[in-house]
């Protein structure tokens, strides 16, 4: 396989050489780019299995939480307390983050999604569940364990079912 030298290097748009020092930033983006990707599966994965640690681990200490139903909330301890007593009663639940996009400037990162959330109350009924859909809107910031989530802002566009549990209605509703 031929070496990739500066003079041979170019754009698949314009057939252009990079020089490379630019191939290197382009490089370090996408890689920002699928350590942000894998933060958000390796996350909401775990919020299927109720392993509510590995979860908050995605999150910064000072992270900020801004849901609808449940208002801002601030700080990972507050953040978990919440999401573990809205989840923890279905019998299962299936977290899609769609459509992920992320826009890296340095040790910052802003990212957008689509929610698309399914809760089954009980497991021996998996047709009577619960769903909703939305907008998400991320920042991140790196720091000495890697990437982590520093806000989230979730929409909710459209439901499906009943919130028999009521884990995400807003309060008063």
């Amino acid at each position: 396989m031929p070496e990739v030298s500066e003079a041979s290097a170019s754009s698949a748009a314009t057939g252009s050489p990079i020089p490379y020092d630019q191939l290197l930033t382009r490089l370090r983006e996408l890689e920002d780019q699928q350590a942000l990707r894998a933060l958000m599966i390796r996350g909401w994965h775990a919020l299927d299995r109720k392993d509510w640690q590995t979860w908050i681990d995605c999150w910064a200490e000072d992270a900020v939480l801004e849901f609808a139903p449940w208002g801002t909330l601030r700080g990972r301890d507050l953040i978990r307390a919440r999401v573990t007593e809205a989840e923890s009663g279905y019998a299962a639940m299936q977290h899609h983050i769609l459509n992920m996009h992320f826009d890296v400037e340095g040790d910052h990162a802003r990212g957008i999604g689509y929610m698309w959330f399914v809760a089954v109350p009980h497991a021996e009924r998996p047709d009577d569940h619960y769903a909703m859909g939305g907008p998400y809107a991320w920042t991140y910031a790196r720091g000495a364990e890697g990437w982590r989530l520093t806000g989230q802002r979730l929409g909710v566009a459209w439901t499906g079912g009943q919130d028999t549990a009521g884990a995400f209605t807003p309060e008063g509703a």
